[in-house]
């Protein structure tokens, strides 16, 4: 039997979250009145793979879902339709002793570092609480294993009995990159893991992003808003608009050649360094609302090449060329 294609991968997921009537409502509803539940849809269909040792860029606006999938995908959140497949295996069907490694294998480095680390342990413990508890090192070597990661990530040993506040931004991005290498993951979802920092800091967390891929056989999944950082690590990256994924290639064919029109809109404004002029044309209006998306492709009312059908059916996204797939109308007659 061959090997799966991908480690991890989301296949045809959606997720949807309802709010519940507030108090006002439920006595409007008593009364008579009529009370619509509100459901955001933060995904429609999306399906999304990583490859051992790949790195896979996932770019949109705020609100397009991206954060969603990455939870998604780290076994953070259920989708409410589809499944995550682990190793090629849909992973509600692994036994106990599957899907705790499976769980295990794919671990998430967060946006802010100072909300996602308990700000009442120290660091010895953030770091090695999941290992020890888990059985990947005994009680007696934890503080030596602790060592080790911290030394892997460019954090001084020394500092361990320290807590979140005592550290710098990149300090703690670095302890959040810790913690989740402690338990030996294969995948690390990083979901805008250096967005909160200064461009200093990013650069040498973007390095040790790199190093710990060489060194560990690490696969990422690259969540982020930053267009130039992604077309500096990603293998491929995946184009998400409205919790749809519009357009996905590898990053030197998709960022030289786009093919869908949000793409191209998305690239024409990425910073440059180059001589002369740059005529810097934003795109017009704002993301619909994922509580009431556009009919059709969800993109057609801020995009110049719409057409009636792109209001009335949604385009499937399809392989354009090898290796590329896009959902565009446009390709329709390719």
């Amino acid at each position: 039997m061959s090997a799966p294609k991908y480690l991890v991968d989301a296949r045809d997921v959606s997720k949807r979250f309802s709010q519940e009537p507030d108090l006002a409502q439920k006595v409007a509803g008593l009364l008579g009145a009529r009370t619509k539940r509100i459901v955001v849809h933060a995904l429609d269909h999306v399906s999304l793979g990583i490859a051992e040792g790949e790195v896979v860029g996932l770019v949109g606006e705020s609100g397009s879902g991206k954060s969603t999938l990455g939870r998604i995908i780290a076994g953070i959140w259920e989708p409410s339709e589809g499944e995550i497949h682990f190793a090629g295996r849909p992973r509600n069907e692994l036994n106990d002793t599957q899907r705790r490694a499976a769980d295990l294998a794919v671990q998430m480095v967060f946006q802010d570092p100072m909300s996602s680390l308990n700000p009442r342990m120290h660091v010895a413990e953030i770091i090695g609480e999941a290992p020890e508890y888990h059985g990947i090192v005994k009680a007696s070597e934890t503080a030596a294993y602790v060592a080790d990661i911290m030394q892997k990530v460019g954090l001084d040993p020394s500092f361990a009995e320290r807590y979140p506040h005592q550290f710098s931004g990149g300090q703690r991005a670095r302890i959040g990159i810790a913690r989740a290498l402690a338990v030996k993951p294969r995948v690390i979802v990083a979901d805008e893991a250096i967005a909160a920092l200064d461009v200093s800091i990013q650069a040498q967390v973007i390095n040790l992003f790199m190093k710990l891929r060489a060194d560990l056989g690490l696969a990422y999944l690259f969540i982020s808003h930053d267009l130039g950082v992604v077309r500096h690590l990603a293998d491929r990256v995946a184009i998400l608009y409205l919790g749809r994924i519009v357009e996905s290639a590898p990053a030197d064919e998709l960022f030289n050649t786009p093919n869908h029109p949000y793409t191209v809109a998305l690239l024409a404004n990425m910073p440059k360094v180059e001589t002369g002029k740059h005529a810097f044309a934003p795109l017009e209006g704002e993301i619909p609302s994922p509580i009431n998306p556009p009919s059709g492709c969800h993109f057609h009312p801020r995009c110049a090449h719409a057409m009636p059908r792109c209001a009335e059916v949604a385009p499937k996204l399809r392989e354009v060329a090898p290796g590329r797939l896009s959902a565009c109308h446009l390709n329709d007659g390719a």
